[in-house]
């Protein structure tokens, strides 16, 4: 019997890729403005070139294993506890003027003032786009009165809070939020998963993960031997790990478990 459910936020929840997107599209508006350049091909460069710089730093193998991608280091602030988060500090000034200034560059604009404006705008831009899918509350609406809801979250302790910052709703249906910048691993490690069952005093048979992401969400709780619902709502193909139940919105997760 289910007593308990762990939630992904980000793309589960909260629909963070709108977010990015429509902070890149705001801020490359400001570049067509001034260089009557392509926002759209702007917005490509500088995400291939933070992809890029986000790899070079030694700092990479540590944002890899809390799961921190390369575009919340284009808006976060770092100021967590830990070496490893303050060298990501350090860095990220740098990293964002350095992913716009190339990224204009690569449309033949040298001009790393103008850099370093976007890169200070993406984040101010990114802080007034939130968006929470449309059936979330609805859902944890209903959640909430017969489950344990956990939210299991990769990311820096910081930056996720500065998210639910934003939607403070969310946080009121989570008796824990367990954060992996935080607790020092995150998905698909195991030790995150068991972590959560320790806080809810529950058995894995009595646990569901529900996530979007199948590398993190859905092999992280195969390898802590909990069952997961893959909520895929662009219709992917599963090629890397198998979930236990696939869903195409939160909202069947209802029906799913009154089954």
């Amino acid at each position: 019997m289910i007593k308990a459910l762990l939630f992904d936020l980000d793309d589960t929840l909260l629909w963070d890729k709108k977010s990015v997107k429509e902070a890149f599209k705001a801020t490359c508006e400001l570049a067509k403005q001034k260089y009557d350049i392509d926002p759209v091909k702007l917005e490509e460069k500088v995400r291939e070139n933070a992809r890029e710089l986000y790899a070079s730093y030694d700092t990479y193998d540590f944002t890899k294993m809390i799961g921190i991608n390369p575009f919340e280091g284009l808006w976060g602030d770092f100021r967590d506890e830990g070496e490893s988060f303050h060298k990501l500090k350090e860095i990220v000034p740098e990293y964002r003027k350095e992913a716009w200034t190339r990224g204009l560059h690569d449309l033949g604009v040298d001009d790393p003032d103008f850099g370093y404006q976007l890169a200070e705008t993406f984040p101010a831009m990114r802080k007034k786009n939130a968006f929470v899918y449309e059936d979330s509350f609805e859902v944890l609406d209903q959640l909430k009165e017969e489950y344990q809801l956990l939210m299991l979250t990769n990311g820096s302790p910081e930056l996720q809070q500065t998210k639910l910052d934003i939607t403070p709703k969310l946080m009121t249906y989570f008796e824990h939020i367990v954060v992996s910048g935080a607790f020092g691993k995150g998905k698909p490690d195991p030790a995150i998963f068991e972590h959560a069952l320790e806080l809810l005093a529950v058995q894995k048979d009595e646990v569901l993960m529900v996530g979007d992401n199948l590398s993190t969400d859905i092999l992280g709780a195969k390898r802590a031997g909990i069952d997961s619902v893959w909520v895929n709502r662009h219709d992917k193909e599963c090629i890397e790990v198998k979930p236990t139940y696939e869903i195409g919105a939160l909202k069947e997760l209802l029906p799913l478990l009154e089954r």
